[in-house]
């Protein structure tokens, strides 16, 4: 391993938790929604296991766990539309025989309903200047920028027609785990292993004065309201925080998970929060309130490192430690659809949902720890893509379907901007950008 490797791996963005054995199940039923979270005092805090010159070797976290296999989840109905009158569609090309074989394969597999209506993604822009892992990569809600957030303890924003950096923001002391734009795409929240959280004004680049202070560890995770007044925040102290973005402060502390809290999110009506942890769980909460209204949890209970609600505010989309992204109907508790393929046992990964066929079909889209990007129709769980160009973990993925655009990031230091593309244009196309 040269030195390179060596430094991504201490700069990635999760951290290890390496020795956890549960003696006993968790619920395997979730509790009925709206009511009390009274079941919280069955779960008991895990002291860490991890020695505090271990976490300050890795600016970014991973869980590792032993996992067990599973076969995904069937369904007996199909999936709710998820956006309303988008258009997004996709398109790739591999760069080598093995990488030409792989697409041929998924494309034989599809059915020819989907063969007809997905269009590919293929590399269009890489954008570097980070000096170790990117952690986390955010279209602006307007699409006009691109937000990335490194170990090196910088965001920088870009330009999303043309790759331009625009601004470096700097002030963080530690690496930087996650990053979410305000509705208005004005401002920019990030948390880092520093255990602030700063609000960034992106038309000057420089931070409000007064930082979100009140985690006890490194920030995970952070998520916008819909109206942009309130900020959710996820932590290593395993607590989730509502904050008022106006006066800086904590709204309401919720006492979510007894392991690190990997992810949160909004609904889209601001009404509900979701957190995830390394625990296994993915609790609802009430905003209003704080009230615990749901646990999820799969009957393996592989550690859970990111979660996002789906656009249409009916389903919850989750990533586990077992190579498995799964789809939850929150409401009725159930697991309904599991998308496989990638490789993930080992960091947090997250990504997005995308629309295509002229906005009448979903997609998910993640990273993996094998380098690649992976496409999957909602519905019918067919791999439609794998995306080939980074040259290490891809951590971080956004879509922008309006657009026709994806983003990711990873630990080979780089952010890559893909486009779909028109069959008769199968050669490949990159421009690197410093």
């Amino acid at each position: 391993m040269d030195d390179s490797d060596g430094d991504s791996k201490r700069s990635v963005k999760r951290r290890r938790v390496n020795g956890i054995t549960r003696t006993e199940s968790r619920y395997s039923s979730p509790d009925e929604l709206a009511a009390s979270s009274d079941h919280e005092a069955h779960f008991t805090r895990r002291p860490s296991s991890v020695t505090q010159r271990e976490l300050a070797d890795h600016r970014r976290r991973s869980y590792k766990e032993s996992v067990s296999d599973e076969s995904p989840d069937e369904l007996d109905h199909t999936i709710h539309t998820f956006y309303r009158g988008a258009k997004g569609k996709g398109r790739s090309i591999s760069r080598d025989s093995s990488s030409r074989r792989m697409s041929i394969a998924l494309r034989e597999s599809r059915t020819p309903e989907l063969e007809r209506t997905y269009t590919q993604y293929r590399q269009k822009m890489v954008l570097t200047g980070h000096r170790r892992g990117v952690a986390a990569v955010k279209f602006s809600p307007d699409g006009k920028c691109i937000a990335s957030c490194s170990a090196d303890a910088t965001i920088r924003i870009w330009e999303t027609a043309s790759g331009k950096h625009l601004h470096t923001l700097e002030g963080h002391l530690a690496g930087i785990s996650t990053i979410a734009w305000s509705p208005d795409s004005n401002t920019l929240a990030s948390g880092s292993d520093d255990k602030s959280i700063r609000l960034w004004n992106i038309h000057t680049g420089k931070a409000y004065p007064i930082p979100l202070l009140g985690h006890h560890n490194y920030i995970y995770a952070l998520a916008f309201s819909p109206k942009g007044n309130m900020l959710v925040s996820g932590s290593y102290d395993e607590a989730v925080f509502l904050w008022d973005v106006r006066t800086a402060r904590v709204m309401r502390s919720l006492p979510a998970h007894s392991d690190p809290v990997g992810g949160v999110d909004f609904i889209r009506d601001g009404t509900l929060t979701v957190s995830c942890a390394g625990d296994g769980l993915i609790r609802i909460w009430d905003t209003a309130t704080g009230q615990c209204l749901r646990t999820l949890v799969h009957e393996d209970n592989a550690p859970v490192t990111s979660v996002r609600f789906s656009p249409n505010g009916k389903f919850v989309l989750a990533w586990t430690l077992d190579s498995c992204i799964r789809l939850w109907n929150y409401v009725e508790g159930r697991c309904v659809k599991t998308y496989q393929g990638h490789k993930n046992s080992k960091f947090s990964i997250t990504g997005a949902f995308g629309v295509y066929g002229g906005g009448g079909q979903a997609f998910v889209v993640s990273g993996s720890e094998d380098g690649a990007l992976y496409i999957w129709d909602v519905s019918s769980k067919d791999v439609l893509q794998r995306l080939e160009g980074h040259q290490n973990v891809v951590l971080g993925v956004d879509a922008l379907s309006n657009q026709e655009l994806l983003v990711s990031g990873g630990l080979d230091h780089t952010i890559r901007i893909w486009e779909t593309v028109d069959e008769a244009d199968i050669q490949p196309k990159e421009e690197i950008i410093d």
